[in-house]
């Protein structure tokens, strides 16, 4: 036949939408024209697509061949392309054997071609594979994408090392393996090193960090204690050196492991990533993700030319630690605000629409003025009251908002040093941590059984219905209101912390204990109280 399809799947945002190569061989002076809104990546693949069929040992047809990538107002980009455009030409040529046709049929292709014949790891491949299950057809993908696998092995996906297994699977004359079973061997898979798969996260997740590690600062940890257990958004002011960074780095072990559908969001996130590091891990770690305050908009939020997620759709499920947090670009602060009401982020391009999942808990550091020793005992300040004044101007008073918890933290001191090794020498530390874990994970529990979902999560009402406070705890939060200048949405989020608080007290009613330190944990920033 001198017109093949082949189907294959484009990315967008989280989804992959089909696409048919067609692939049409004409008479003609000899050419290869791709077609199809491609991008600059889709069309170098005739030059890799030539080379391997050569040295794969197949024969180059004569004329004129032109591939279609339908439908032609979808954006194409990548390599994802390579294998569907070869077996097109393969099959076009006569070259893939009688019933060729029918085991095509039954299959979409996805992979980026070696000019060997190799097949090498691409984006999205989850997604690609679930998509295509939808639509009752198996995927045939690359063995270093088969790890994508693990978490839906139902999935009727093949894994293939060289366009010459793909080859003998269309002829008859062989059959790939399941990409279920080729698990064990993705980790000698050499092309993982060489594809988009070879990034790893800024994950911390994975390591065994605790509570027990850090020195004093017994408010911190009792605040990263509540946002774990509400999910709650946090943020520590304190000078340089105090543990603001440790403790942010040990939120994600007081977290709960992920649940199976949660694993497979993440897996999901991380696959059209390239984030091999926590797609191939087992179990799925919850993402930890901490930029540098140098990242534009771009790299936080996600877009770009091509629609990539960013740090908040990579920190979905998890948390995004942002360290000196008034460096960060102010247009990226602001753009934060949406994503940490909504969980989600829209982003728009000509032509091109995606939303990404952004349900992450964020936790940010920040010193309380540009040299960092306002109110440390040991070192004085050297700032003047215009220059702090600019300094904390950086942080809006609607994103401040929109953060349950702001704790102030000191330096250490001799004392609480000396505390913290008799502490670890007695096993008290270790002993504390795990009654705490043991409390959080209950507290959270309630929640899920009582309305299910976290209490940073209550709106409308549910939140009254939840939340609720007692007459004398409602009065105080009345006062704290007038007195602070708390904003409806401040004091929403004040409820959601007390909640959180009587849920680690196991106590069913929200009373005046659990207002007053809601409020207490709400404070203004260090110093200016």
């Amino acid at each position: 036949m001198s017109v093949a399809r082949v189907a294959c799947r484009a990315q967008v945002g989280l989804t992959a939408p089909p696409v048919e190569v067609e692939v049409h061989l004409g008479s003609g002076l000899p050419g290869f024209t791709i077609v199809g809104l491609a991008a600059t990546e889709v069309k170098e693949s005739k030059e890799r697509v030539r080379a391997a069929l050569a040295n794969a040992g197949f024969e180059w047809p004569a004329g004129r061949i032109t591939v279609n990538l339908a439908p032609a107002d979808l954006p194409k980009d990548g390599g994802r392309f390579d294998l569907a455009i070869a077996i097109g030409i393969l099959v076009a040529s006569a070259q893939a054997g009688s019933g060729a046709e029918v085991r095509l049929a039954r299959c979409e292709f996805l992979g980026e071609l070696g000019l060997g014949g190799e097949l090498r790891p691409v984006r999205g491949a989850l997604v690609a594979a679930r998509a295509a299950a939808a639509a009752g057809r198996a995927l045939v993908l690359p063995v270093a994408n088969a790890r994508e696998m693990r978490l839906l092995p139902q999935l009727a996906a093949f894994a293939a090392a060289h366009l010459l297994e793909v080859w003998s699977h269309l002829a008859g004359k062989g059959e790939l393996a399941a990409a279920r079973s080729v698990q064990d061997l993705v980790a000698d898979a050499r092309g993982a090193a060489t594809g988009p798969g070879a990034e790893r996260p800024a994950s911390h997740a994975a390591l065994p960090l605790s509570l027990a590690d850090v020195c004093g600062q017994s408010q911190a940890k009792r605040a990263l204690r509540v946002a774990a257990a509400g999910g709650h958004s946090l943020l520590m002011i304190g000078p340089p050196g105090c543990g603001k960074s440790m403790l942010a780095q040990r939120l994600p072990s007081l977290l709960p492991a992920l649940t199976e559908a949660e694993a497979i969001d993440v897996a999901t996130v991380a696959s059209v990533a390239g984030a091999a590091g926590i797609v191939g891990a087992w179990p799925v770690p919850r993402p930890f993700r901490a930029p540098h305050h140098t990242a534009s908009a771009g790299a936080i939020i996600g877009g770009g030319a091509k629609v990539c997620p960013g740090e908040i759709t990579l920190a979905h499920l998890g948390v995004l630690f942002l360290d000196e947090f008034p460096e960060f670009d102010r247009r990226v602060l602001e753009a934060l605000r949406e994503p940490l009401e909504s969980g989600v982020v829209s982003i728009s391009r000509a032509g091109l629409q995606a939303e990404y999942p952004a349900r992450f808990q964020l936790v940010a550091a920040m010193n309380p003025c540009p040299c960092g020793h306002l109110g440390d005992r040991a070192r004085p300040c050297r700032c003047k009251p215009p220059e702090i004044a600019r300094y904390r101007s950086r942080l809006s008073g609607p994103l401040l908002d929109r953060i349950d918890l702001r704790v102030a933290l000191e330096a250490v001191a001799e004392v609480d040093l000396a505390a913290h090794r008799a502490a670890l020498e007695d096993g008290t530390a270790q002993s504390r941590a795990s009654t705490d874990a043991t409390r959080l994970q209950e507290a959270r529990s309630r929640q899920l059984a009582r309305q299910g979902r976290l209490n940073a999560d209550l709106v409308g009402p549910e939140l009254e219905r939840c939340a609720r406070p007692t007459r004398e705890a409602s009065a105080i939060l009345a006062q704290a209101r007038d007195k602070l200048g708390l904003s409806l949405r401040g004091t929403h989020r004040t409820q959601r912390v007390a909640r959180t608080l009587a849920d680690l007290e196991g106590v069913e009613q929200v009373g005046v204990p659990h207002i007053a330190e809601a409020i207490q944990l709400r404070r203004a920033l260090a110093g200016a109280d």
